[in-house]
């Protein structure tokens, strides 16, 4: 499965449009790792707790779009955007989504 940002596959000729799909992950920080987050917030530096929850949630989304992707017969998806969004009373929540165009490249 090829998966680009670019609208298009150098070198490759898209010859069926299969439509938009989707990839969403809702990932939730324990205690733990929220604990340990807020104390590199209070003394500074970076937060590798969140960073490895953030890489995580992403890669998930990625893979769930590969698959949705695969499911509607295509072997590539073109234009994809990510998003990230804090849910939660807390903001103890993040959703990733990532979206794109599934097509037929040659």
């Amino acid at each position: 499965m090829i998966l680009t940002t670019t609208p298009t596959v150098e070198g490759r000729r898209i010859i069926e449009y299969k439509g938009i799909v989707f990839g969403e992950v809702i990932s939730g920080v324990n205690f733990v790792k929220d604990f340990m987050a807020g104390l590199t917030d209070f003394l500074g530096g970076r937060s590798r707790t969140y960073e490895e929850e953030l890489m995580y949630a992403r890669q998930r989304a990625l893979d769930e779009l590969k698959e949705r992707a695969a499911a509607m017969g295509a072997n590539a998806v073109v234009g994809i955007d990510i998003d990230y969004e804090v849910l939660g009373q807390a903001g103890s929540m993040l959703m990733v989504t990532a979206s794109g165009t599934a097509v037929v490249v040659e």
